[in-house]
């Protein structure tokens, strides 16, 4: 879910979408929208929340599918959209059942396993011409995003699963929030260039800044843990969210495309929104499995 550190310039008279070149209200909206269900979902009904990551990491899959189609990439998105939900979904599931039968991580790795295995079957038919290419793709999609992605339902079906998922997501939008202010109002230094050049070392620190601060919040507040605890959380999940935008903007500067797709009025596509939230979910899964007891 990355933010520009500087606005891009203003799109020609008339179009409406201000400074930021995109369609402000329509974010805006959607933005709300989409905060009210997650907030929701986490309080009253959290298998409504799985749900949302499992659609949101299956149409990141497709849109991920569709940008190397035009490549002659052609990853098995059959198989690989019923392996995200297969994923996503039973994760949770598995961690919720009472008394475990199977284990979270168990489900989470069986699933992958039989991802991989079902998308390189499905290719068979299509002979040897272009196998390795078309199988590279299918991996690469399966890593990208619903491995990545899977490890949000693994925290959310741990203990105090909506106190860390909500602390997951905060510091990552908080320090992609950061980055966006500080890089609007004093970046100068481009941190780089070549690959994303409004993103600045101006609008890194505040990144830095805004992500330590939910971090520390969060683990003292929410969690009841110490505050070093926050300060490692919110320097790595912010470093690992800054790579996660620069990752996405390699991928599609190589791909030749600006957005993803534009399903996702003023925002872009789906993974336009989720690429630092998907870097950063197994640094977070992983640093409060071992620092957060109870995980």
């Amino acid at each position: 879910m990355s933010a520009s550190d500087n606005p891009s310039p203003a799109p020609p008279a008339g179009q409406g979408h201000g400074r930021a070149g995109r369609n402000l209200p329509a974010a805006i909206g959607l933005g709300v929208v989409l905060g009210a269900y997650v907030v929701l979902s986490l309080i009253f009904f959290k298998p409504a929340f799985v749900l949302l990551v499992a659609v949101a990491l299956s149409m990141g899959s497709l849109e991920l599918y569709h940008a190397l189609k035009r490549h002659g990439m052609n990853a098995a998105i059959q198989p690989i959209i019923v392996g995200t939900l297969a994923i996503s979904i039973g994760s949770y599931l598995a961690g919720r059942q009472q008394p475990v039968v199977f284990s979270t991580t168990s489900v989470l790795l069986a699933a992958l396993a039989l991802t991989v295995l079902a998308a390189l079957i499905w290719r068979i038919p299509g002979g040897s011409k272009g196998y390795v290419n078309d199988a590279a793709a299918s991996l690469f999609v399966i890593a990208y995003v619903p491995m990545l992605g899977s490890f949000a339902a693994l925290m959310l079906a741990g203990e105090h699963g909506v106190a860390r998922m909500v602390t997951y997501m905060l510091v990552v939008v908080m320090g992609d929030t950061g980055g966006y202010v500080l890089g609007v109002l004093f970046g100068k230094h481009p941190m780089a260039p070549r690959i994303s050049p409004k993103k600045s070392w101006e609008g890194f620190a505040g990144s830095m800044l805004f992500g330590i601060v939910s971090g520390i919040l969060m683990l003292v507040f929410a969690l009841h843990q110490p505050w070093w605890v926050g300060l490692i959380l919110g320097v790595c999940l912010v470093g690992v969210g800054v790579m996660g935008d620069l990752i996405e903007s390699l991928i599609k500067r190589d791909l030749g495309i600006k957005d993803m797709s534009s399903i996702l009025p003023g925002h872009g596509g789906v993974m336009d929104r989720l690429d630092s939230l998907l870097v950063a979910a197994p640094v977070a899964w992983l640093i409060m499995y071992l620092l957060v007891p109870g995980g």
